[in-house]
């Protein structure tokens, strides 16, 4: 007998499953599958064994291993499972993102074998991806196939800076305008995050306006980490120009400088400027706050300890908070209650709390994942990689959360945020305004 292995679809957008099945082997045997994909050069690969059905069948869907690399029925278990061979990589795509990723999965039983493949893309067929470079931005901005007019999001980073491409053609992929708007790390930019003026991000918004005209003017602003903190800040700080907030993991108050830093300013000194001051932060003439927790003992290490010295300072609290009573559309938050890098579960409470305190009178959503942690992306990616080292600071450090949980995060999240989105643009129809 000969197994066979089938893969469908074969071909489709990331955030896509795909259903994986052995047939024609004995009941009872067992089947070996190994899935490999090699991620910007690098090879990453997991493995799990199955027991056939009385059918002589193996369904990721149905069935759960008896060994591998991840545990219970998990139909993409093979991909979110996946590690690195032989690297300390964290890198899930390739370079340019438009590059799909291939994963060549073999079925092994019995001497025998079968092999199969299949293709995740994060840009549709007719994506188009365009470098920003004017008015001072630097950006990519992808759009999707046809005339539009489409709603727009613009995206941006947390503390690793850089220009996050692969959200941008994600959202592209699935109807949006999207803007990934780098704000340092990037060509041209200062490599930290120290003192980024907030009229920097209010000329992308603007820009982005200007060059889409987007379907209802609606603009969107999505951010995680730093960028969950500061999309919040956005929002309340232009709410006429933004339609709607997207906070991955946010803070609820404005932090300093952190791992991010310009190390001749310090970690405690300003991250955000607004026509040229300083916007007070949470570790400014704070009683409680100490680093202590997270420089101190073996690494990895975990930001969140500290952080939670500086929220015991209610006053300092008061202070830095966002005022996201002042946004003036629709929020969404996504955190997890593991989240190693900070506490963006509290944090997340904290701003859900303040617009239920003024009736906000616009949707608010917020998914948060019990024991996920910081790194909440799109599935299906690999969510093995928990310790790393910050790529400003070097600090080894751990995002929190376990593969099953932040996997299981990156599928319901993006399942949430296009709903809501979806929900918002259909809000923010003139036509239906008007009935």
């Amino acid at each position: 007998m000969t197994p066979t292995l089938t893969i469908t679809p074969a071909v489709d957008l990331i955030d896509v499953p795909r259903q994986i099945r052995v047939e024609h082997v004995a009941p009872g045997q067992t089947v070996e599958i190994t899935a490999l994909t090699r991620r910007n050069g690098v090879l990453w690969q997991s493995q799990a064994a199955f027991v056939a059905n009385a059918n002589g069948t193996v369904d990721l869907g149905r069935d759960a291993p008896v060994s591998g690399d991840y545990a219970g029925v998990a139909p993409m278990g093979l991909v979110w499972s996946q590690s690195p061979v032989d690297s300390s990589s964290r890198e899930h795509f390739n370079h340019p993102v438009t590059e799909a990723l291939v994963t060549d999965v073999v079925a092994r039983v019995a001497g025998s074998q079968a092999q199969a493949c299949f293709t995740q893309r994060l840009a549709a067929d007719g994506v188009t991806r365009q470098d920003v470079r004017e008015e001072g931005l630097v950006g990519t901005l992808y759009l999707p196939p046809g005339p539009g007019p489409f709603p727009a999001v613009m995206i941006l980073n947390g503390s690793g800076g850089g220009i996050n491409e692969p959200r941008a053609a994600l959202y592209a992929s699935r109807g949006y305008a999207a803007f990934a708007l780098a704000y340092f790390k990037a060509p041209g930019l200062s490599d930290y995050i120290s003192n980024t003026p907030l009229e920097y991000f209010q000329t992308g918004l603007r820009w982005l306006r200007e060059k889409v005209s987007p379907k209802h003017d609606f603009v969107a602003i999505s951010g995680q980490s730093r960028g969950g903190e500061l999309v919040l800040l956005l929002g309340a700080t232009f709410p006429e120009e933004v339609s709607a907030v997207v906070a991955y993991v946010p803070g609820a108050v404005v932090h300093s400088g952190q791992n991010a830093c310009d190390p001749k300013i310090g970690r405690e000194g300003p991250t955000w400027l607004l026509g040229g001051k300083p916007i007070p932060h949470v570790w400014e003439n704070n009683r409680t706050a100490t680093w202590a927790p997270f420089d101190e003992g073996p690494s990895p290490h975990r930001h969140e300890k500290a952080i939670l010295t500086a929220l015991q300072d209610p006053d300092a609290v008061a202070r830095a908070r966002i005022k996201v009573e002042d946004i003036q559309g629709p929020v969404m938050l996504l955190s997890g209650t593991d989240d190693g890098s900070w506490p963006s579960s509290i944090y997340s409470k904290m701003v859900q709390d303040k617009l239920a305190e003024v009736n906000h009178p616009y949707p608010v959503e917020w998914l948060d994942y019990e024991n996920g942690g910081h790194s909440i992306l799109f599935p299906y990616v690999p969510t093995t990689q928990l310790v790393y080292a910050h790529p400003v600071s070097g600090k080894i450090s751990t995002s929190g959360g376990n593969p099953k949980d932040n996997a299981r995060a990156d599928q319901e999240s993006w399942e949430g945020v296009k709903r809501f989105l979806d929900a918002a643009v259909a809000a923010a129809n003139p036509a239906r305004a008007a009935k």
